[in-house]
């Protein structure tokens, strides 16, 4: 697509389109657990029917045609699908890198031969909690944890790089060094420590989940000084720790930009920029009824926040707007009700109080992992009638 017009600092009004390098499928909504901070919508359960095995084969191909290298497998719970083998089998054929995302619940040593012989390349196996109790109990699934804990070592086993993800909050980041502790016990070679992102069930639970700042600031000492040791001792352990967007002052580059290089495909064959981009009020195409040429390229969806003509102030502006792009576009919609308007994390945002509010809400939280919203099935049909 090329260049058209320019803004007022000379940067192209509607850049260049680049390549959906990386091609997220969304396999299914349906899961086991019932995690309280699930990127999933809310209304999950309302949602229509979900691809087959050849239109995902039609998908994938489609968009490797196009450029796409990277392919994630993920869901809900991707396991649940009976062709994942058949469809890591036609990722590996068509040239992708792939990976499946997946919280363990449902794997087995004999599905994980069958993932290697078909060409998986990546897993990634998440946890709730280092404890055992308080894993299962925002599981919601009294075996969970013994689960995990052997297929992490199943996956290891196999040949795999260990590659944990610990979604942490305020019930269980000060156990920030057991966490790590049980890591380096696995043998993990990768460890995500993923403060929550406030999207989907998240930001149901944000009162619940949003750490203090004195917790966030302990747990990426704690982690700063693990660092250390580890590489003291010559363990190649990588520890990466991610900080919640509400204790910045600028926003992240989204995604790299709206429509950049990532592309999502929900179960029912909707396709996003993003992962949480379905709640916006913007009309996106779908597979079933548009190629992946005309979904990256021509939609609507895919061009409404591409380029810097659609910022308002301060972003169109602002000298940083070409590193955040004006930040997550889904983060200001559930915050200002305006997804055009700048995402409030930043500080220069005028609704950039709603963020130093919810810093202040976190420091006199007192909501307990049982008065959380579970995602499940029910809670999202009551949420589809209110």
């Amino acid at each position: 697509m090329p260049n058209t017009g320019s803004s007022s600092n000379n940067l192209p009004a509607t850049p260049e389109v680049g390549l959906p390098l990386w091609l997220l499928a969304e396999l299914t909504y349906r899961c086991p657990l019932q995690c309280p901070y699930c990127s999933n919508p809310l209304d999950f359960a309302a949602q229509g029917q979900e691809l087959s095995t050849e239109q995902w084969f039609r998908v994938m191909a489609e968009a490797r045609e196009m450029g796409a290298a990277q392919l994630g497998f993920s869901g809900g719970e991707p396991l649940v699908r009976q062709d994942l083998a058949e469809l890591i089998g036609e990722g590996r054929r068509l040239g992708y890198y792939t990976n499946l995302i997946t919280s363990g619940i449902g794997l087995t040593e004999q599905k994980i031969a069958a993932f290697k012989e078909a060409g998986l390349d990546h897993i990634q196996i998440s946890f709730q909690a280092s404890d055992e109790q308080v894993n299962n109990l925002l599981a919601g699934s009294k075996k969970a944890f013994a689960q995990k804990l052997d297929m992490a070592r199943a996956v290891k086993a196999h040949g795999y790089p260990m590659v944990l993800n610990f979604v942490t909050h305020r019930h269980n980041i000060d156990k920030i060094d057991r966490i790590i502790e049980l890591c380096v016990a696995l043998e993990a070679d990768f460890v995500e420590l993923a403060t929550c992102q406030f999207y989907g069930w998240a930001h149901l639970n944000r009162v619940g989940l949003l750490p203090t700042r004195a917790q966030l600031e302990r747990a990426e000492r704690i982690t700063n000084e693990y660092r250390a040791k580890l590489q003291a001792a010559g363990n190649p352990c990588k520890l990466i720790f991610v900080t919640p967007d509400y204790y910045e002052e600028r926003p992240k580059a989204c995604m790299n930009g709206w429509g950049s290089v990532f592309l999502t495909v929900t179960p029912d064959g909707t396709a996003l920029p993003c992962h949480g981009a379905r709640q916006l009020p913007v009309q996106f195409p779908n597979v079933r009824e548009h190629s992946m040429q005309h979904i990256w390229y021509d939609s609507f969806g895919f061009n409404r926040f591409r380029g810097y003509d659609w910022m308002p102030e301060p972003c169109r502006s602002c000298d940083e707007k070409e590193k955040d792009f004006g930040g997550c576009r889904c983060q200001a919609f559930m915050l200002t009700g305006d997804a055009s308007n700048a995402d409030p994390v930043c500080a220069k945002s005028a609704e950039h109080g709603i963020i130093l509010k919810a810093r202040e809400d976190a420091e006199h939280a007192h909501q307990t992992i049982d008065e959380l919203t579970f995602r499940n099935e029910r809670n999202s049909r009551v949420i589809v009638r209110s």
